[in-house]
């Protein structure tokens, strides 16, 4: 399959192509090859047809030169929208059809490709259905073509869209009534797991904290180059010194990451909302890494776990020893911005991790102790 991408820059063109550079990473992982990318300077989007009028004819220009499968928008796109972009593009004479995506329903078809367990797999459809609703009407305008409907009210089509939404309202009422019957067990499990300390892996996609894991825990959970590698809560026993500790790792975080899908994954996602500390990891060699952090506090913040105790681990340190950064100076500069824990790693290079575990164990103890009062920690041990 191949793409070009869209996006409206309106004053940064530097911030706007970072974003296509990860819209073309979240292309690639959906298997899309980015052919083109186009970026149009416009204070608000096209009511109409998102880009204007001569933007949109140079899109299709080149979709209809080049035979290219898909149109992938950054931003999400109203049902009229779609249609009218689809119809400007899909012109009768052409044999072969583009589709138009945009920023969420690729990520939502991501998210359906790397669902492994029964709870994951509803979350997303409950989430692909729930983004669909209201955008049915694009769906049947091509159906009412080929049928030779009129298009007025009361056509073949609009019966269809209304016997395809009471279907998709059903689907999703049985889809919350079986993940609200999985969080209750989930809530059961949790609840035997209380007199544990849990620690939960949070942040950007992509930033390594499947790596951390297995580092930590000495698993082997998948990790990959690619965004979203993890969909599903995996949980894993650590011992730290003496101390036993859950740790668990959870879907990673992105800008502008679907309303729905958010909502949908909130069972899921408990395992931050009710950790008792949670790794912040950050990919510190990323240019735009402080955009990064500000969009995992604000997801945080949405999910009630913005004020558990974090650990800030700016990981990748290993790709910064050609530049200019001062490590030292960094970690005051986000001591000052909020975060008390500040350690810098490489989990790939297994560099610093005896100083990240030692900022973790006195982390976990604080807590444990608070469940046990009576705890007399070993303090001969030494951290690898």
């Amino acid at each position: 399959m191949t793409a070009v991408l869209v996006a409206l820059a309106d004053k940064d063109s530097e911030i706007t192509r970072e974003h296509l550079d990860e819209l073309a990473f979240l292309a690639e992982t959906a298997g899309i090859e980015t052919l083109q990318r186009f970026i149009q300077k416009l204070p608000q989007p096209d009511v109409r047809t998102f880009v204007g009028k001569g933007k949109l004819a140079e899109i299709k220009e080149f979709v209809v030169a080049k035979q290219v499968s898909s149109i992938i928008f950054d931003d999400d796109l109203s049902a009229s929208q779609l249609r009218n972009i689809e119809k400007e593009v899909n012109t009768p004479e052409r044999e072969v059809k583009t589709r138009v995506y945009d920023r969420s329903l690729l990520i939502l078809d991501i998210f359906s490709m790397r669902a492994q367990t029964a709870q994951s797999r509803a979350q997303v459809e409950l989430a692909m259905n729930q983004y669909l609703l209201p955008r049915l009407t694009r769906m049947w305008t091509h159906l009412e073509r080929q049928r030779g409907g009129t298009g007025t009210r009361g056509g073949s089509g609009e019966r269809e869209i209304e016997t395809d939404r009471r279907n998709i309202r059903y689907r999703i009422s049985l889809l919350k009534d079986e993940l609200e019957k999985i969080d209750k067990q989930r809530k059961t499990q949790r609840k035997s797991r209380s007199n544990v300390v849990r620690v939960a892996l949070v942040g950007y996609t992509n930033v390594g904290k499947s790596t951390l894991m297995n580092l930590l825990s000495k698993s082997d959970v998948k990790a990959e180059n690619k965004l979203f590698a993890t969909v599903d809560a995996t949980v894993r026993k650590v011992v730290l010194g003496d101390i036993p500790f859950l740790l668990s790792d959870t879907v990673g975080f992105i800008r502008k990451l679907p309303h729905h899908l958010i909502e949908s994954f909130k069972s899921t996602l408990d395992e931050v909302r009710e950790a008792d500390i949670l790794l912040h990891v950050v990919d510190v060699a990323h240019p735009y890494h402080d955009n990064q952090i500000e969009v995992v506090k604000n997801t945080l913040a949405e999910l009630g776990a913005g004020n558990i105790t974090t650990i800030l681990v700016l990981n990748k340190m290993d790709l910064l020893k050609d530049t200019e950064v001062n490590t030292d100076d960094l970690k005051g500069y986000y001591r000052q911005h909020g975060f008390e824990h500040v350690v810098f790693i490489s989990a790939e290079k297994k560099e610093n991790v005896r100083e990240l575990r030692s900022m973790l164990f006195e982390a976990v103890k604080k807590k444990h102790l608070t469940i046990y009062p009576n705890y007399v920690g070993d303090s001969t041990f030494v951290f690898n």
